[in-house]
């Protein structure tokens, strides 16, 4: 039996675009000011490149009407 691996650091993955386009076709700047954030901070956690505050996490939820979960994934080995 192969041992399990150990999780590292982890990476939270997300949904906001594909969600943005099919339910709001918001864009990046209208999404960050109806939940407080920039354009940018709305490109850089698109694209996987900065995790959101869990405030600003569960406003981005909030905003399509949808479940933590349906936005956000954290996976322990990635």
């Amino acid at each position: 039996m192969k041992p399990k691996a150990k999780p590292n650091k982890g990476k939270v993955t997300n949904h906001i675009r594909r969600i943005r386009l099919a339910q709001t076709n918001l864009t990046q700047e209208e999404l960050g000011k109806r939940v407080g954030a920039t354009r940018q901070t709305i490109i850089a956690i698109e694209a996987g490149k900065y995790a959101p505050s869990m405030e600003l996490a569960f406003r981005l939820a909030r905003e399509f009407g949808v479940s933590f979960e349906d936005v956000f994934q954290f996976d322990p080995y990635g």
